[in-house]
């Protein structure tokens, strides 16, 4: 059932939330090191492969949003209605059951490097406090209005922004003889540094889980996912150039606050980063609602669920149980 709340855009509904996780935790704390260990053109192989998947698989949700109509629930809404409520169903249940731990995981990073920010003891208490905290203060932003949730993605995306501008326009005390052609020394091998930055590309699918609060879904998914899609594998394209050209290996590959070290605003960076990782729980608690309301509208979860509020039929009794069931997965620590 179509929502008459729908009013979000292809930038505001699909662009921002996607491209938040795309240029997520992984560039931050993953692709400096990806690169001291592959070197330049390694690494340019895996951005490419990653991204021919990525582009095949957002035309594939593009031409399926453009030929039939998309309501609520984004991927499962789309493959149940292809493949069948049977199928949907089950890839359904775990992609809401995913989405809901993985916010656990965002803000237990979030709590971590929080807690390193200030100084203070990284223990398996302070980590389910602070991330207690932090589910908490997210999900209310949430649950009071999806609206304000993506205004919050704006300043996030706003801080993300001048965050990689301060590395690319920081110090240049590491800059290597040569560039970082060729690969170090005993590095991991190919598939397995491609395995670590592949989860970075699966990110425009935050954005295709709103497609039940999108004004025109026909449009604005197809714009907004390939958008994201291309915007990211320029910009990675960009880091991996800058990070070969100027910083040496043993930085790259040792050092895990190199970010901070070649900044030149290092609380930027450290904002980038608490940015990424909230703005992926945002995503969480945007996205796994929808679903989670998206297979109980088709009786496959109780009914309780498919309740909605307001007139963009905000998912709250699912929002609740995402709650739930991320505050388990915080209270796990680890």
């Amino acid at each position: 059932m179509a929502v008459k709340g729908n009013k979000y855009g292809a930038f505001k509904g699909v662009f921002t939330p996607s491209i938040l996780t795309i240029l997520g935790v992984i560039m931050y704390l993953r692709l400096p090191w990806i690169i001291g260990q592959a070197g330049l053109w390694a690494t340019l192989g895996i951005i490419l492969v990653a991204h021919i998947i990525s582009v095949t698989t957002g035309l594939s949700v593009a031409s399926i949003a453009t030929d039939k109509k998309v309501e609520t629930g984004g991927t499962y809404y789309m493959i149940s209605r292809s493949l069948g409520l049977p199928i949907g169903g089950t890839l359904g249940l775990a992609l809401f059951v995913g989405l809901s731990f993985s916010i656990s995981l965002y803000i237990i990073g979030f709590s971590e490097t929080l807690l390193t920010a200030f100084g203070l003891e990284i223990t398996l208490n302070t980590i389910r406090l602070t991330g207690a905290i932090t589910l908490l203060v997210v999900t209310i932003v949430s649950f009071i209005s999806t609206n304000l949730a993506l205004k919050t993605q704006f300043l996030i995306l706003g801080i993300m922004v001048l965050s990689i501008a301060s590395i690319l326009l920081g110090k240049h005390e590491f800059v290597p003889k040569t560039p970082l052609s060729g690969s170090a020394v005993n590095s991991l091998p190919w598939i397995a540094l491609f395995a670590i930055f592949f989860p970075a590309v699966q990110g425009f699918e935050a954005g295709v889980s709103m497609s039940g609060d999108l004004a025109d879904p026909k449009k604005a998914i197809p714009r907004g996912t390939i958008s994201a899609i291309l915007v990211g594998f320029v910009v990675y394209i960009g880091l991996i150039f800058f990070f070969s050209y100027t910083v040496e290996r043993d930085a790259l590959l040792n050092d895990s606050s190199v970010l901070l070290n070649i900044s030149l605003y290092s609380p930027l960076v450290i904002a980038g980063i608490w940015g990424a990782t909230l703005s992926s729980a945002f995503g969480g608690l945007l996205g796994a609602p929808r679903i989670l309301q998206a297979t109980a509208m088709d009786r496959i979860t109780p009914k309780i669920f498919a309740k909605g509020v307001g007139a963009g039929n905000e998912p709250r009794n699912a929002l609740l149980l995402t709650f739930v069931i991320a505050f388990a997965g915080i209270m796990i620590g680890d």
